[in-house]
Formats: structure tokens, sequence, C-alpha cells
């Protein structure tokens, strides 16, 4: 395993929560995909972030808390619960986890799953 690993999905979470877009940027590899609920793939570090852009515009207001982090080789599975309100100021909130794959110490792989895809 990489010792980074744990530092890296740390940075991930915190850099999303708070939007940061560029530093979200340096953490994924050159060949990163995301596969997100109810999407095709997103194969691009410029395409996962076009989607995160237009995810933070439907939800101004979203905030993950890990609970779970299980590491193995270049491999990661982090449990999370989410919390916020959409672009029309109604609640969310939900349970899931993230698959990470990582290549060189950047993230190159991105699968999320989560209880309730209704709301997406």
């Amino acid at each position: 395993m990489n010792p980074d690993i744990p530092k890296t999905i740390a940075d991930f979470f915190t850099f999303f929560n708070s939007r940061d877009l560029d530093r979200l940027r340096g953490l994924l590899a050159e060949n990163a995909q995301f596969h997100f609920p109810k999407t095709q793939p997103l194969l691009s570090p410029d395409r996962i972030l076009k989607f995160l852009h237009v995810l933070f515009r439907q939800y101004p207001e979203l905030v993950f808390t890990v609970h779970r982090t299980i590491v193995q080789d270049d491999r990661a599975a982090v449990h999370w619960t989410n919390r916020g309100k959409n672009r029309r100021g109604e609640p969310y909130e939900n349970e899931g986890m993230t698959l990470l794959e990582f290549e060189a110490g950047k993230i190159a792989f991105i699968s999320d799953f989560f209880k309730d895809t209704e709301k997406f």
C-alpha cells in the first residue's frame, strides 16, 4: 500500500467539501475516470471537474462526513454520509460508498454508490 493514500483520501473529501476544484484536479491522474449513478462514465479530469461544477450548482450546500475507510493495495473503499440543501433550499442527505483506485499516488478511478439515487 502506498502510505500516502489515506492522506489523499482525506484531502479529496476536504477539497470536495470546500469546493476547491483546483486542488481536486491536483489529486486526479490524467487518465482519471468517474462513474456516478445514472450518468455515463466521465473520462478525464476536465470532464470530472465540469460535472462537479454542475453538481455544486444543483447542491449549493453539500458536506460529506467520512465514517470509515478500507485500503487494500492501491484501492480504497470509503463509507460516508452527506447532508446539505439543493438549489431550492430543500434539505438533502444520503449515505454511500466511494471506490477509489490510485496510480502513482493519484486518483485514477472513482465510482460512487449511494442509497438514495432518486434525487439525482
